[in-house]
């Protein structure tokens, strides 16, 4: 049976699209079926997979506006493993597009319902915002991850972000729950992110994930070879720590499914 997870933070430079690439890779790796959808009118998903976004004939835009399906428009990461429904500039004029349709929330949920049993997870990278394209991620999801740095301001859009999905919850998706949260960027030399860190794992006890995603260069330099950063330098702290990820995930799914057994 396959999950979708959604990675999502309205807020900018957390590490979203390099947990979408990282995490799909690690759990191929692993032998899943991953669908990586490229929610982001950046394109940095489907760059950082190794496809040319300039070359391509459909996107994720096409398929939201029922132009295409998601078997005709997907591409496939050969560095990486698995699957990616693309994304370019054209995504910008989704939101606009969307406004006016029916269903416009339910669209990116229809679409995949078509393939999802081709996969066993299906990741969603979302754009920095809270708008009608995360909306729809939310929608289509079972679970979301945040990515998020472990600093002040950081808690200030986690709020925001809790009471969106409890929004989304009560009107659109009963089943959507946290997944977990996501420390990256992070340097334990910085007091103020122990701190931070400290709160996020008192509030949120096993939500947080165990593992935690370094400052790494290495992560940062992956991307301009168009290639996951497991495939770039699978030595590095960065890499070691999405391929642990990827592991955590697979371990917790395996408790809950388990659990699920043992409860019937």
């Amino acid at each position: 049976m396959s999950r979708t997870l959604v990675i999502t933070n309205q807020k900018g430079g957390v590490g979203k699209t390099t947990t979408s690439v990282n995490l799909a890779a690690g759990l191929a790796e692993a032998g899943k079926r991953v669908l990586l959808v490229d929610l982001d009118p950046q394109g940095n998903a489907t760059m950082g997979s190794g496809i040319d976004k300039r070359a391509l004939t459909h996107t994720v835009y096409h398929v939201l506006l029922g132009l295409a399906t998601a078997e005709q428009a997907k591409a496939r990461s050969e560095r990486g493993g698995y699957d990616v429904l693309p994304a370019n500039r054209d995504l910008a004029g989704a939101e606009v597009e969307l406004v006016d349709m029916e269903r416009r929330e339910l669209r990116l949920k229809a679409a995949l319902a078509q393939v999802a049993d081709q996969y066993d997870y299906v990741l969603i990278d979302c754009p920095p915002a809270l708008g009608l394209l995360t909306l729809n991620g939310l929608v289509a999801a079972d679970a979301v991850m945040i990515p998020m740095q472990c600093e002040y301001y950081a808690l200030e859009g986690l709020s925001d972000l809790v009471n969106t999905i409890k929004k989304v919850r009560a009107n659109l998706n009963p089943r959507i729950e946290i997944e977990g949260l996501l420390r990256t960027m992070f340097d334990p030399r910085n007091t103020l992110a122990q701190q931070v860190s400290a709160q996020l794992q008192q509030h949120f006890g096993n939500k947080v994930y165990a593992t935690v995603i370094p400052r790494n260069v290495r992560l940062a330099e992956a991307p301009s070879y168009g290639m996951p950063a497991i495939q770039f330098d699978r030595a590095c702290k960065g890499s070691q720590a999405y391929l642990a990820l990827a592991n955590e995930i697979l371990s917790r799914a395996q408790a809950a499914q388990a659990a699920r057994a043992t409860a019937s």
